[in-house]
């Protein structure tokens, strides 16, 4: 018998032996694959052209979703503030672009009419001090409403971590009013590729997405497997009493989790507001959501495992929207998030023990 006859016969006896769910989950995903090349096939330009925009929509959830599997990872908590304060990362963001705050003028608001160098520094200003402020108050949520339960039961703890996230989107609804609220436009919405091709479409807006996220991804990467404190973070995530036995401040490393994870939300929220040109009070309900299925599409805890997430959500969404129907994309969205989480609970990327970074460790 040759080599190929035996691969088939291999094929054919896995395929007797599987289940019925897997072959119907092998099915569904096969018409899928088929449709999605059909119509490829159809424009090439206008589906590569959706692509990038789901790759653009799929980096910002990743970022929201590292702060999720970020803190699960140490704690495991799922800290269900944390789409709000993506929210009041883009208030942060587009109050210090209007120069004014508590009804006091600092400097003139930055917009489309300003110079381009303005421009820069209010887009870097805005990043900076939401990375900053969010951080900072997901410190405070950790040192004020989850240390204190660290050892009650994890019902208290969730109730808790829901109450937070009332009281963050009441703080974001008191500050700016329950209508959406425009962002003055400063990135470029015209096509970056005008200049080679009219036919594919990748905007200036969709650049700037992915030139601030590869950095923040690269640097969270550097820091969690190379740093001392990243080390500290993989550890307590292992075993907390055998890290505090061996020297590490397990406070001080909760604290420096929720801090990353509070300074990604920011910079997602000042992204969000710029890249789309609007917010709103409850924006964070129904990014944090998109955000924490990507976390756990990924496999909660896994750090890859959320940017993979992040990207298949992105993808999935801005594909529905196209082929599907916008009032179909949260249906194929969860519909995806289930058939993964019948045949593979653990996620994609995940396993079951608590949480694994990049390459096999545990962050």
């Amino acid at each position: 018998m040759s080599m190929v006859e035996a691969k088939q016969g291999g094929l054919l006896d896995s395929v007797r032996s599987s289940s019925w769910q897997s072959r119907i989950a092998v099915a569904v995903v096969a018409v899928l694959v088929v449709v999605l090349l059909f119509q490829a096939a159809q424009d090439p330009a206008q589906f590569v052209s959706q692509l990038l925009v789901g790759i653009t929509n799929g980096a910002i959830i990743a970022l929201i979703a590292l702060g999720y599997t970020l803190v699960y990872g140490i704690v495991e908590l799922i800290n269900f503030a944390h789409g709000d304060n993506f929210m009041l990362g883009s208030f942060v963001g587009l109050t210090v672009l209007s120069g004014t705050f508590l009804g006091l003028g600092f400097f003139a608001p930055i917009g489309g009419d300003s110079g381009a160098a303005l421009q820069i520094v209010g887009v870097v200003f805005a990043l900076v001090a939401a990375m900053a402020i969010c951080g900072l108050i997901n410190v405070g949520i950790e040192r004020i409403a989850y240390k204190p339960l660290r050892n009650a039961p994890r019902l208290a703890v969730l109730i808790t971590a829901i109450g937070m996230s009332f009281i963050l989107q009441n703080i974001g609804l008191v500050w700016k009013g329950a209508s959406q609220i425009p962002f003055p436009s400063l990135i470029p919405d015209g096509n970056a590729l005008g200049a080679f091709t009219d036919a594919l479409v990748y905007r200036w807006k969709d650049l700037f997405i992915i030139l601030v996220t590869i950095p923040l991804l690269l640097a969270l990467s550097y820091f969690v497997q190379r740093t001392k404190q990243g080390k500290a973070m993989r550890a307590v995530a292992q075993d907390k009493e055998a890290a505090a036995m061996m020297g590490i401040n397990v406070d001080r490393t909760i604290a420096v989790t929720f801090l990353l994870g509070g300074i990604l939300a920011g910079a997602a929220g000042v992204m969000f507001g710029l890249f789309n040109g609007t917010t709103v009070f409850n924006v964070g309900f129904r990014q944090g959501l998109f955000a924490f299925t990507a976390a756990v599409l990924g496999g909660i805890g896994n750090l890859t495992g959320a940017v993979v997430g992040g990207i298949l959500i992105g993808v999935i969404g801005a594909m529905s929207d196209q082929y599907v129907g916008v009032r179909w994309t949260e249906i194929m969205i969860f519909t995806v998030l289930i058939l993964v989480l019948v045949f593979r609970p653990q996620g994609l990327l995940g396993d079951r023990s608590s949480v694994q970074g990049g390459g096999g460790e545990r962050t």
